[in-house]
């Protein structure tokens, strides 16, 4: 019996990519910027499993040329790059790798609040380019303080719960905006549920944990932005369209807010002219919140774990689209 075929967009973890090899009749694309759409029509034709990145658009015109797909597996949390509803209703499954970043992304939510209020970023730059001059001076390179502060958190899922916990070791007053009440959150980390503008009014740190959706596109806007205080940051490393980066800047720009670091952006990779990069209170990264050896191998695993499960009739452990299963 012939194995069934699978597309791979990207050279994912060897962890999970060995079970792929071993299990599937693999085809995987060995660069390292994402095939172009045109090069996943053309290599989906005949398979029945597709393993994709956030960073790969499927869509209608992917399935149309996927006559024989079965089950789309994300290399991710998020799968708004996926039309989750076009295939649900041609029964196609939709997984994804939930849970197992929720740790590492938080740190680095965490690594981005730290830099841009002690402007760690500024101060590697002053010491490695001679612009050290005096040994230490009262007001040099002046930050602001994390412990005590107040943070807000967009989002109190995953993700935005562990951020919250790390805020409890801060000693920070924990505000949340979110469509449900979290009773463990508030029980044991004191956490305060509020709608969004009075989070953003009263926050000294604004961390966005909510996945990008109609509703949550450009959620940050120059409104929202201007009801944040002047010495208040804001943190995203969820999705970078939940921020209408225009607005951002010009917040940046003129003091609306004091800084912001981000890890994502409107498009990605973000060209080199983005007026952003030229701010001094901005701290940036290129998408690597969930980067570290661990959760990057274990999410290739539950890749291949989700692959399996579909294959051997088995519901996958991760089906983002359970409505499939009424097809």
């Amino acid at each position: 019996m012939s194995k069934p075929k699978v597309y791979v967009t990207r050279e994912i973890p060897e962890r999970g990519l060995k079970t792929i090899r071993e299990r599937f009749d693999t085809e995987v694309w060995h660069e390292c910027a994402p095939p172009p759409k045109e090069v996943i029509i053309k290599n989906v034709r005949d398979v029945d499993a597709l393993a994709s990145l956030l960073s790969d658009k499927i869509d209608a015109e992917v399935f149309d040329a996927a006559t024989e797909l079965k089950i789309v597996a994300q290399f991710a949390v998020g799968v708004d790059n996926i039309d989750v509803k076009e295939a649900t209703r041609r029964g196609i499954y939709v997984t994804n790798t939930p849970g197992v970043l929720t740790e590492t992304t938080a740190d680095f939510a965490w690594a981005l609040l730290m830099a841009v209020a002690r402007r760690v970023v500024e101060a590697d730059k002053r010491v490695r380019t001679g612009q050290w001059k005096v040994g230490w001076h009262p007001s040099m390179l002046l930050g602001r303080d994390v412990c005590g502060a107040t943070i807000g958190i967009v989002g109190a899922g995953r993700i935005g719960s562990a951020v919250a916990r790390r805020a409890k070791g801060f000693n920070m007053k924990i505000l949340y905006h979110s469509p449900s009440a979290k009773p463990k959150l508030e029980r044991k980390l004191g956490a305060k549920r509020v709608d969004l503008d009075a989070l953003l009014k009263a926050s000294d740190f604004i961390s966005i944990h909510v996945p990008l959706t109609k509703q949550t596109y450009h959620m940050i806007n120059e409104e929202k932005l201007r009801l944040m205080k002047k010495t208040a940051y804001l943190i995203n490393n969820s999705r970078g369209a939940i921020v209408d980066e225009k607005a951002l800047y010009q917040a940046l720009k003129e003091g609306w807010i004091a800084g912001a670091g981000l890890d994502v952006f409107e498009r990605e990779p973000t060209p080199v002219d983005n007026l952003l990069l030229k701010l001094d209170n901005v701290v940036v990264a290129p998408h690597i919140s969930s980067s570290s050896h661990e959760t990057r191998s274990r999410m290739a695993e539950m890749v291949a774990e989700n692959l399996v499960a579909f294959f051997e009739g088995r519901v996958p452990p991760n089906l983002v689209n359970r409505e499939v299963l009424e097809s």
